[in-house]
């Protein structure tokens, strides 16, 4: 069933015309930024990708799910979301996003900070006991001060952008000591994935090389995915889709690790 599948595990979808962003929005996408449904279908068509993970963006939309829910039903199985949501919110909420196609729901510690989510601890473990995911984005040494909230929990984890490290600062900082510590765990999962986003080079950002290699060390591509970003919002230069698609032979030599990668573990994963 994974032979032929390829997923692209961190896509966002804006449809401003149909879905108006929140008034008080702190970044409206806008021109090429715009990942409309049919222009998200049609890249994912055009570049042999089958099926996607809908992250809810922060910009736009905030804590207002429905375009995402909307690509989830236009979709017919062809995609899984993250939504965001208030850490107040109930189990049966949940269950009923669940039905709906979504996967877990996002803790963006890199944009919003950690303390949003120092009283997520019922929240997690309503979504530990729902088989949901924490979709989880960090940087620096956040990890490390979001582990005592997500720790107890038991839910799975599954990590943004390589966890946005610092290439100038090395492999050996705490928070990625961290984020590899977890990859012990068997229940994280790290999405390689945003490479522009901590990379201080341009394409092909081979500053982030060694992380990527020490991350497949202690993860082991059965708990890694791959993702473009796309529609690549604030990029701080031009980001095309097929080219993300051609770094993965440059860090990931072996077929089969590539195969895992982009089909089987998020098949497993996701449900899909």
């Amino acid at each position: 069933m994974t032979a032929n599948m390829v997923v692209d595990c961190h896509v966002h979808v804006f449809d401003p015309a149909r879905f108006p962003y929140a008034a008080d929005t702190f970044y409206s996408p806008a021109g090429p930024e715009l990942g409309t449904p049919e222009r998200l279908t049609a890249l994912l068509d055009a570049h042999g990708v089958t099926h996607a993970l809908l992250v809810g963006p922060n910009s736009g939309y905030g804590e207002d799910n429905r375009c995402l829910l909307d690509t989830l039903e236009r979709g017919a199985g062809r995609y899984r979301g993250m939504a965001v949501v208030p850490t107040r919110t109930s189990r049966a909420e949940l269950a009923e996003l669940r039905s709906r196609g979504i996967a877990g729901i996002t803790l963006n510690a890199a944009l919003l900070g950690t303390d949003r989510y120092a009283d997520a601890g019922r929240l997690l473990r309503d979504l530990a006991a729902l088989d949901m995911i924490a979709d989880v984005q960090v940087t620096g040494n956040q990890l490390l001060e979001l582990t005592p909230v997500l720790e107890p929990s038991g839910t799975r984890i599954l990590v943004d952008h390589c966890g946005r490290p610092d290439p100038a600062a090395g492999l050996d900082t705490p928070g990625f000591r961290e984020l590899l510590r977890w990859g012990k765990t068997g229940r994280a999962f790290v999405k390689l994935s945003g490479l522009a986003k901590a990379s201080r080079e341009p394409y092909p950002h081979d500053d982030l090389a060694p992380f990527i290699r020490a991350l497949l060390e202690e993860f082991g591509p059965d708990h890694c995915v791959w993702g473009s970003d796309w529609p690549f919002l604030r990029a701080p230069e031009r980001i095309d889709y097929a080219p993300l698609l051609d770094l993965l032979p440059r860090h990931i030599a072996d077929a089969g690790d590539r195969r895992q990668i982009l089909g089987t573990t998020p098949h497993h994963l996701l449900g899909f």
